[in-house]
């Protein structure tokens, strides 16, 4: 054993260097470079140890193997590029004591290990000579190795040297090497390098067998070509046409050159063979040409990159639609969410809202947006399960369904598709369409969705499935749950002034010819047109009437007439006729037993005045066309009156000797909902007490027995209609708070929310004359009143 101190270190990267072995190395490194001048200015030698990780460019102690290679360097030259290239050759193994220094480059204490050696004996002869006849084996088929190597190797007789010299040239990984090299009893090394080449041998005989293989296909290919031209030459000498061979050869190449999944692939070569074996005018070959045309013009792999730019996106759908805060926030949140995971599946939003809000047209403008194409079907009054998962070949005229025939037209894979009416769905003895969408519309399984008519799976997860709907409760549970319900509330009229000015006006002058005619729209005039002409909550009528009005400027141009400058509301009536529905206003006095609800349609929000009378009789008697829950509520709001008698100085037996009756204007109009009940309750009392309503007071909430106000919905509708009716102060529930931050920002300036959680408190604050005194309230507290403005 020798003992080194003070040795140069030099961590080297791809290979384990053995003794008695001269290679070349690359120096690259600063702190290599140093250790290599150090050892070429001393005694030439240099400690040579493997990195445990390669990629490593500044190896510390632990990432480097302890036991490497004394060898001494014979040549140094350095390149253009400032790096070295060092000739060397190994010496001994050895194994560092410890690291003298690691700056700028590494000194290690190293000792050098002696072999094994073992004596003479059968069963290393054996090994020698079985390693030998590997070796020859290997060299013999041409893989690795050199045949001069043989030749090297025939003359060593010492197993050890044996050993290292051709572990040094099978190429084998860092770790492997390295386990050599560490290897001191040489019968055991002899054993592994062994084992590496029974290992190669076996590796190449794989080989050998996969490129026989390869061969055998190869000649069947080619078998298969000379009988096919051969048929062809048969067919050619009976007349029968190429047409059939040009489709087929068509076919053939479209469905080699499309990137189709492997069991497409497989199905479609199937089909492709039967068809080829097929006679002309068998009745199944045009059935399975469309078939395989249909494969060829689906879109497997074709997709659109989608538009991840999310500013220009939001421009986008800010130019198509006015407001729809939220749908918009959705989609700029899935363009986020697709930039950092590149695999997001498409998701799956179901719109809800009265007809006429933008639904259908809000999907364009998404895909607009996203940069995908655009499919949409209509789903209103499908009633065949077929429709959507096509028909079985077996059926006479069997086509595929909606789903894959949109798909074909769209020409990509992941485009916006639009399901447009999903609430409208019918069921009878073909199937129900709607249990047939519940594959469809789940990520969870539409990955592989199977067309009855192609049979083979289609992935579904990359579109962007959106339902539109006009109502929730025609909608299954078990679709409804898979789809993200997203709530369209019907427009203001605000609102429906700005998008007028915005969209529907500058679409109309297009349309009607008149882009070079400077005939404007007032406020005033819009504001008119929807309120006395219009009752939606969407914009088509709208949109209708105000093409109207640009037809008959049409008509006036034609006719050599004098335009108007500007479209004001006393011209509206002459272009469109007497207004269709009067303008809702509050009571023009404080009267006793008509108080003034608010209630919320499908056009938006409506004041709802509520009338009182009382005769003789007792009982309780509604008119007006009302609902079941709205009865209910009145009777609860009787029976909360009742209960409180004392508390408002009602006698009891006043109930006893008179009929109240509950009276709803407009009794045309359904009406229904328990919004109602505080405003019946103020009625009632404010008849019998003979205290008169502030005609300024609207009021929204639902009565329990007890005298609670429950929460209810609609509160921005609810709100924007007393605005419009001039009125000054809303009353509503407590928990419905919230609901202000709905609200625009004006519109909260100009109303006086009181927000109350006791009918005690609606009446103290809608009930004019002097407030209740001496008489304490319900639970023996009276409540302080909180208004919020």
């Amino acid at each position: 054993m020798e003992v080194f101190s003070s040795i140069p270190m030099l961590p080297v990267r791809d290979v384990v260097v053995f003794p008695y072995m001269i290679l070349p190395l690359f120096v690259g490194r600063e702190s290599s470079i140093k250790a290599i001048e150090e050892a070429d200015l001393g005694n030439k030698l240099v400690f040579l140890a493997a990195q445990k990780n390669v990629a490593d460019e500044t190896p510390v102690a632990d990432d480097i193997y302890t036991v490497g290679t004394v060898a001494t360097i014979i040549r140094v030259k350095k390149l253009p590029d400032g790096r070295l290239k060092v000739l060397v050759q190994g010496m001994n193994r050895a194994k560092v004591r410890s690291y003298e220094q690691t700056e700028p480059f590494m000194k290690v204490s190293i000792e050098t290990i002696e072999e094994l050696i073992p004596g003479s004996g059968t069963e290393t002869d054996a090994l020698i000579r079985n390693v030998k006849e590997q070796l020859e084996k290997i060299v013999s088929s041409g893989r690795l190795l050199t045949p001069d190597l043989l030749l090297i190797i025939e003359e060593i007789k010492e197993a050890g040297k044996l050993a290292d010299l051709i572990t040094a040239n099978l190429g084998l990984k860092v770790n492997d090497a390295q386990n050599v090299l560490e290897t001191i009893d040489v019968v055991e090394r002899l054993y592994k390098v062994n084992e590496f080449l029974s290992r190669e041998l076996e590796i190449i005989e794989i080989q050998n067998k996969i490129n026989n293989k390869t061969k055998d296909e190869i000649t069947k290919v080619q078998k298969e070509y000379f009988l096919k031209e051969q048929m062809k030459a048969i067919r050619d000498e009976l007349g029968e046409t190429e047409e059939k061979d040009d489709d087929l050869n068509y076919i053939r190449q479209k469905l080699l050159s499309l990137k189709l999944p492997a069991e497409v692939k497989e199905e479609a070569f199937k089909q492709l063979e039967r068809l080829e074996r097929m006679h002309p005018d068998a009745s199944e070959s045009a059935v399975l040409r469309t078939y395989l045309e249909w494969i060829v013009e689906i879109p497997w792999s074709v997709s659109t990159e989608d538009n991840l730019d999310i500013e220009k996106a939001r421009v986008i759908l800010d130019e198509d639609h006015y407001d729809l805060e939220e749908v918009k926030e959705r989609i700029i949140e899935h363009l986020a969410v697709s930039k950092l995971n590149n695999k997001l599946k498409g998701p799956i939003l179901c719109f809800v809202g009265a007809p006429g809000v933008g639904k259908t047209s809000l999907g364009k403008s998404i895909a607009r947006a996203l940069g995908r194409k655009f499919v949409r079907i209509s789903l209103g009054g499908v009633k065949d399960e077929a429709e959507i998962r096509g028909h079985r070949r077996t059926y006479v005229g069997a086509m595929p369904g909606k789903i894959m025939h949109s798909l074909k037209l769209a020409g990509t894979n992941n485009p916006v598709f639009v399901l447009d009416e999903v609430d409208k769905l019918g069921a009878d003895f073909k199937g129900d369409p709607s249990s047939a969408l519940l594959e469809v519309l789940d990520p969870e399984q539409n990955f592989s969705f199977r067309d009855h008519y192609l049979n083979v799976p289609f992935d579904l997860s990359n579109v962007m499935f959106i339902a539109t709907a006009n109502m929730l409760d025609t909608i299954p549970p078990a679709l409804r749950d898979r789809m993200e319900i997203i709530q369209l509330s019907g427009y203001t009229s605000e609102e429906k002034i700005k998008i007028a000015k915005k969209h529907l006006i500058p679409k109309q002058r297009k349309e009607n010819g008149l882009e070079n005619v400077n005939v404007k729209f007032s406020d005033k005039t819009l504001f008119k047109i929807i309120r006395e002409y219009t009752r939606e909550a969407g914009l088509r009528t709208l949109e209708r009437l105000i093409g109207k009005m640009y037809r008959k400027i049409a008509k006036l141009i034609a006719q050599n007439k004098p335009l108007p400058n500007k479209l004001t509301p006393a011209i509206v009536e002459k272009f469109l006729g007497c207004p269709i529905y009067l303008t809702e206003e509050k009571n023009a006095d404080d009267e006793i037993g008509i108080s003034t609800g608010l209630a919320w349609t499908q056009y938006g929000g409506e004041i709802l005045l509520i009338e009182v009378a009382a005769a003789k009789g007792s009982g309780l008697k509604l008119t007006g066309n009302l609902g079941d829950v709205m009865k209910e509520s009145a009777t609860t709001a009787l029976g909360y009156v009742k209960t409180m008698a004392q508390l408002y100085g009602i006698n009891e037996d006043y109930f006893q000797n008179n009929e109240i009756h509950v009276h709803f204007p407009a009794g045309a109009v359904p009406k229904d909902g328990p919004s109602a009940g505080i405003a019946i309750a103020t009625a009632i009392i404010s008849h019998i007490t003979g205290r008169p309503v502030s005609k300024d007071v609207a009021m929204t909430g639902e009565i329990s027995l007890s005298g609670k106000v429950l929460p209810i919905g609609g509160l921005k509708e609810k709100s924007l209609a007393a605005l419009r009716a001039g009125i000054k102060t809303v009353i509503a529930p407590e928990a419905n708070r919230k609901d202000l931050a709905e609200l625009p920002k004006e519109y909260k300036k100009k109303l006086n929310f009181v927000f109350v959680d006791r009918v005690e408190q609606v009446m103290e604050i809608a009930l004019l004359s002097k407030k209740i005194e001496n008489i304490e309230f319900y639970k023996g507290t009276r409540k302080h009143i909180k208004a919020v403005a």
